[in-house]
């Protein structure tokens, strides 16, 4: 069953989040879905998944929130060292 949410957030970081959604061809409902899926209870920050801690660093506004080149590029290193390019 699902039901409705409402976040009150700042203008711009709604813009934000729906142009990071939609470069990735999710909704806004689905990502913020997927982020709460992720979280199991009392875990630690580095028991959560990549994707998931940098959410966490975004919301929690410490520090910077890594650009879409920084992920593009760490996720090339996983897939060289995956698959031994």
């Amino acid at each position: 069953m699902q039901n409705k949410l409402t976040l009150r957030l700042e203008d711009e970081l709604i813009k934000k989040a729906k142009t990071w959604a939609k470069t990735r061809g999710i909704s806004l409902s689905q990502a913020v879905g997927e982020f709460f899926a992720q979280l199991r209870g009392k875990e630690r920050p580095s028991d959560l998944s990549p994707w998931a801690r940098r959410l966490v660093g975004v919301a929690s506004h410490k520090g910077k929130a890594q650009t879409d080149e920084k992920i593009r590029r760490d996720y090339l290193k996983h897939l060289e060292a995956k698959h031994h390019w």
